[in-house]
């Protein structure tokens, strides 16, 4: 299913915070985790992708990440 990124993290004072549960690459991180650009979970910066949309599957309430569109 596709998400906005705005619907799955926040970002505040360039700070990068999940919304949701979420999985990408063997990598799971929920609320409360606050990231900036370079940093990579599961080989993939997901600052790179702010403004994209995702592919996402949900399972257990945790949000996969499987792709995105450009």
């Amino acid at each position: 299913m596709k998400k906005r990124y705005s619907e799955l993290f926040s970002i505040e004072n360039g700070a990068v915070t999940p919304k949701v549960p979420i999985h990408i690459n063997g990598i799971t991180m929920g609320p409360g985790v606050s990231f900036g650009r370079g940093v990579l979970f599961g080989g993939v910066d997901l600052t790179a992708l702010i403004g994209k949309d995702l592919e996402v599957e949900i399972q257990n309430g945790v949000y996969i990440i499987t792709g995105y569109y450009n």
